[in-house]
């Protein structure tokens, strides 16, 4: 698949910032889950945690995306 603009309401926009607000809304339910059953005890440095989170979930979707 080629990466090319879309029109989204005569704006265009590109792919992988649709890709990023995606993996955005994935990582919400995430975030939720681990807060639920303290996992983050576990992890040195949250945000840096959850950085590394959203950006193998930002990795899959443009590999999947790809294919």
């Amino acid at each position: 698949m080629r990466f090319t603009e879309i029109d989204l309401f005569g704006v265009y926009v590109a792919p992988i910032s649709l890709m990023m607000i995606g993996a955005w809304l994935i990582l919400i339910p995430l975030r939720r889950a681990a807060d639920r059953f303290d996992l983050l005890r576990q992890v040195w440095h949250p945000a840096l945690f959850w950085f590394a989170v959203y950006m193998i979930v930002l990795s899959t979707i443009i590999l999947l995306v790809a294919l």
